[in-house]
């Protein structure tokens, strides 16, 4: 048996996450797409009545004298949408630890271009609604969806470099972080400081546990639901617990890589090949107690970090962002006024993603890299980082999520939905379009240059 050097072995524990990651978020926006769709068919049809009086109907949970009573709607919203957060922050702090913004240098180059993404598409967005009812959803169109923008960068195969999806999902994740921040400061209601207080006292006491070394997921979990509620009765928007409660889970493994292979060889080793059989298997006390073992190293060298992205991510990429979707997706496409306040609001929604993205992204990218502080990623074009800047423009479910925290007024929120699914559909056809282009001109002058050769 042949074991990985520690140089190897270092490059597929960063790299081999990050593969999974673009995959599972690829796979995960098909489901998207279906979600949207059901939910536009279900409110253009008779059904429609129906589905919004489930949507209202409340559930609520009693213990004691403590009663919390919500609609299915903001349960979903306030509550499962904090699960959601919490894997956005488990990315992030990877991405920080060991990924792409580990490195100063190597993360200036996307938080560039996440930071002239977002600007730019505010900037449109509160020029054209300065002063009006609208004008509270200037965070909508700074966000990026990376299930569908990586979705579509997939159907361009093995044509599309490495280090270009690499550099779109980490734009994307710095663009979740700014959401985050936006989010807490921004659409904050007013405060219950003795409930924050609370709040912030646990997240204290999780940060002590990881300090002194404490791995228990079940004890996480348990202070983080306290933390949740904290928060939901505080003022700040419960789903900002589940990203700083993911902050909170240790990211150190108990044995190291290089302990972790020289005793699992020994104990592969302590196993004769002559001897191993899965009849004696039940019977060979040996043999048992090296799986045993073998567990114990595995979990050991695991961070609960690791464990949790790895086992939560399924279930958010296909289950609660769809269900997100199929709740907040709806709108009727002719039932909709669009009066003069109205219309600033879907022209900044629907500017601000398909131009402001695109313009921000670039121009932020092209300064560093003119400045000398930063290169462009290995094998990718400037056209192809005009291509991602329009895949950027696809906004979804975060610019759903704000726009839901900006306007309580339902015919502002349904203008704000129309913008956001006819421009991120625009901003995703586009975007396809510009990096099909790039890449097929650029396999030419590989052939042509093959050729020469």
């Amino acid at each position: 048996m042949r074991f990985p050097n520690w140089r190897e072995t270092s490059f597929v524990r960063v790299l081999s996450p990050l593969q999974q990651f673009i995959q599972s978020e690829t796979a995960s926006g098909l489901t998207l797409i279906g979600a949207t769709v059901v939910a536009l068919l279900l409110a253009n049809s008779p059904l429609s009545t129906g589905s919004e009086a489930l949507l209202n109907t409340h559930i609520s949970i009693n213990v004691g004298s403590f009663t919390l009573d919500e609609s299915i709607l903001h349960w979903i919203n306030d509550g499962l949408m904090a699960i959601f957060f919490f894997v956005v922050g488990l990315e992030l702090k990877r991405e920080a630890l060991v990924g792409e913004l580990a490195n100063r240098r190597q993360a200036l180059l996307p938080l560039a271009a996440a930071l002239g993404g977002a600007i730019v598409p505010a900037i449109i967005y509160a020029l054209l609604t300065r002063g009006g009812m609208g004008a509270a959803g200037w965070g909508i169109p700074m966000a990026t969806d990376i299930a569908f923008a990586l979705g579509i960068l997939a159907l361009l195969g093995d044509r599309v470099p490495w280090s270009l999806k690499v550099f779109l999902t980490t734009v994307a994740v710095i663009d979740d972080l700014m959401a985050v921040l936006v989010i807490a400061l921004f659409y904050t209601s007013a405060l219950n400081l003795a409930a924050l207080g609370v709040g912030l006292a646990v997240l204290a006491l999780l940060v002590g546990l990881n300090i002194v070394g404490i791995r228990t997921v079940v004890v996480y979990a348990a202070l983080g639901l306290v933390v949740w509620l904290s928060f939901l009765t505080s003022g700040v928007h419960a789903t900002i617990a589940g990203v700083l409660v993911a902050m909170t889970i240790p990211a150190r493994s108990r044995i190291d890589w290089p302990s972790f292979l020289e005793r699992a060889r020994r104990l592969l080793d302590a196993c004769k090949p002559a001897t191993v059989s899965s009849e004696r298997m039940l019977t060979d006390e040996r043999q048992q107690s090296a799986v045993r073992d073998l567990e114990t190293l595995a979990e050991g060298v695991q961070t609960p970090l690791q464990r949790l992205e790895h086992e939560l991510h399924p279930w958010v990429a296909f289950g609660i962002v769809p269900l997100f979707a199929l709740a907040n997706a709806g709108v009727s496409l002719t039932g909709t006024a669009v009066g003069s306040e109205q219309l600033g609001v879907i022209g900044g929604v629907a500017l601000g993603l398909v131009f402001g993205k695109p313009i921000g992204l670039l121009l932020a990218t092209w300064l560093v890299v003119r400045l000398g502080v930063a290169t462009l990623p290995s094998g990718v074009t400037w056209p192809q980082i005009a291509g991602v800047g329009c895949l950027a423009g696809v906004g979804f479910t975060m610019s759903l999520f704000i726009a839901t925290l900006a306007f309580g007024d339902a015919a502002l929120l349904d203008v704000a939905k129309l913008g956001i699914l006819g421009a991120s559909l625009v901003a995703g056809l586009v975007g396809y379009g510009v990096l099909r282009m790039t890449t097929a001109r650029a396999a030419e002058l590989v052939n042509v240059g093959s050729k020469i050769a």
